[in-house]
């Protein structure tokens, strides 16, 4: 796979700093000229955020809400901070604000489930200023992601005021997401000195680590029936591939260009490999039936990108591609009835680099 032609998609994927609180405003656009031609199961396509780079969009338990990451520079956001705002209908505007301290960089929001408060992980313990990038060209251009050992994972109220630290480990804990119950925190730490999955009790902070494998593993979800968990993972293989993982790794750098999708029980028992297409498959999640599979991938095209949306059974059958734009669909989340589905995009952004956050009527 030539990884270089695929630093800059996988720039917007990824990463995941001011004082005062934020509020941006964007109107919605509703018509289906956000649609392409064959995208079949979207309908009524909505943009919701216009300009700098939106990732990570997830809904709220009951379905009236989305928390995402922001970055934009134009707007004093030098690193990825949290957001949410309430659900708009047709022709209104999406308003949103700011949760996290604009301190440090955040990542992975998630709501619980009172709908009262959000988890994230953030650097802001370490300093208050964005901790630094890798210099890519040190690692010969290739698309390199930090582990910053300062990211812990955090329980914010509405208001953005921190009312419990959640993980204290030394090393990178983050990409948190909860079982649908509330009851369980799923997320990926480097505590045990490889890049692993962890299920945290959160009443009593009790937890098991639920993957075992060499490489790394993350951006995990439980199913919507909370049987199984579904993931990204690196594999390297061959000796040149370990050696490269483990060197990085004891840099806290990890080079994920090249993932599959994965799937086990709850517990992390009967793991198995669902996807086998080679270069970045990834941003997985079961669809609302608990048994098809929606993820990111790139690899119909050499070069490395787009990045579209496919479909997929769980034993790895009839793959369906379900987006077509010509630079990046990805972070694809089914509302909690199933109905509308929220994903972020590089379409119709005019030529620049802005990844917006969308919402669209999910057709069967």
């Amino acid at each position: 796979m030539k990884k270089l032609t695929i630093v800059v998609l996988l720039f917007v994927l990824f990463t995941g700093c001011n004082s005062s609180k934020q509020t941006g405003t964007g109107t919605s656009v509703f018509q289906d000229t956000l649609r392409y031609p064959d995208e079949s199961h979207l309908k009524n396509v909505q943009q919701l955020t216009f300009g700098g780079d939106n990732a990570e969009a997830y809904w709220s338990f009951d379905g009236k809400y989305i928390v995402f990451q922001r970055t934009n520079p134009k707007e004093n956001i030098p690193c990825d901070q949290i957001y949410m705002g309430r659900v708009p209908k047709p022709g209104q505007k999406f308003e949103y604000k700011r949760i996290s301290s604009g301190k440090g960089r955040t990542t992975c929001p998630f709501f619980t489930k009172d709908g009262k408060h959000i988890i994230y992980a953030s650097t802001h313990l370490a300093d208050d200023k964005c901790p630094p990038v890798p210099d890519r060209a040190k690692y010969g251009n290739k698309y390199i992601w930090p582990l910053y050992e300062s990211y812990d994972i955090f329980m914010a109220d509405l208001d953005g005021n921190i009312v419990k630290q959640l993980t204290r480990s030394k090393g990178y804990d983050a990409e948190a997401t909860l079982s649908p119950d509330g009851k369980k925190m799923l997320y990926t730490s480097d505590k045990d000195g490889d890049i692993d999955l962890y299920i945290m009790d959160l009443a009593t902070g009790k937890e098991n680590r639920v993957t075992n494998t060499l490489g790394y593993d993350g951006g995990a979800w439980f199913s919507p029936d909370g049987t199984k968990i579904i993931w990204r993972a690196s594999r390297p293989t061959t000796e040149a591939e370990v050696k490269e993982y483990k060197d990085l790794l004891r840099e806290n750098l990890v080079a994920p260009t090249n993932m599959e999708v994965y799937v086990a029980n709850a517990d992390g028992s009967n793991a198995h490999q669902v996807t086998k297409y080679g270069q970045a498959n990834w941003a997985p999640a079961f669809m609302p039936d608990s048994k098809r599979i929606i993820f990111a991938s790139n690899h119909e095209y050499p070069r490395g990108f787009p990045f579209n949306l496919y479909t997929i059974n769980e034993d790895g059958s009839d793959l369906k591609k379900i987006s077509r734009d010509k630079g990046f669909d990805a972070f694809p989340m089914f509302s909690p009835d199933g109905k509308k589905i929220v994903f972020c995009s590089n379409r119709f952004n005019g030529g620049t680099r802005d990844t917006n956050v969308f919402i669209a009527d999910w057709i069967e």
